[in-house]
């Protein structure tokens, strides 16, 4: 068993022990509640159940098996990012390759490449990086207490991550970046 589906076990064992609810419990629920959109369903479980964000979203996608490790299940690293970096996005690929170069001078991680970003992970995930939309690209960070900072974007708790930060030129991928990465890199080690 991957790292991940380690870290997905323990997540959906947690979900489990916190509504008293057994998975298959927990997928009846959802699916007799009528709604259908990923947002929607979200936000019901986190109104009923009390979820956080992140275990409110995980659930919806174990559900209904619509996460981005089972779209790029079976594919090479490299395919899935062709997948991620072509058409409107093809533009991004040179900031992915600039963060890649430099976060792979810290040490050993492990890349988790899913639908439409690519998670970083040691212990713990401790960066997302992919395109946002076609014009928008999106570094998150897990690390917590960063100094307030323009470029930092905090999320609200219990995201997948602590901040994001937007990119929108290799050039942008500075000391002041590759310093929260590497914080967030020692963090999840």
């Amino acid at each position: 068993m991957s790292t991940l589906d380690k870290a997905l076990q323990t997540q959906i064992n947690n979900i489990q022990k916190k509504t008293g609810m057994s998975l298959k419990e927990l997928s009846s629920f959802v699916k007799k509640s009528g709604l259908s959109k990923h947002g929607e369903i979200r936000g019901m479980l986190k109104e009923k159940l009390g979820l956080g964000h992140g275990d409110a979203n995980t659930l919806v996608h174990v559900v209904f098996q619509s996460d981005g490790a089972r779209a790029a299940e079976g594919k090479s690293e490299d395919a899935v990012l062709d997948e991620i970096y072509s058409g409107a996005k093809a533009g991004f690929r040179p900031i992915h390759d600039k963060l890649m170069k430099e976060i792979q001078k810290f040490g050993e991680f492990e890349v988790v490449p899913k639908k439409g970003y690519v998670s970083l992970r040691r212990k713990k995930q401790f960066t997302m990086i992919g395109p946002k939309t076609n014009t928008r690209f999106e570094v998150g960070i897990n690390a917590k207490d960063f100094k307030k900072n323009a470029r930092l974007v905090e999320q609200p708790k219990g995201s997948m991550c602590n901040y994001i930060v937007n990119v929108n030129d290799a050039k942008e991928v500075d000391a002041e970046l590759v310093a929260w990465l590497k914080s967030a890199f020692d963090g999840a080690g």
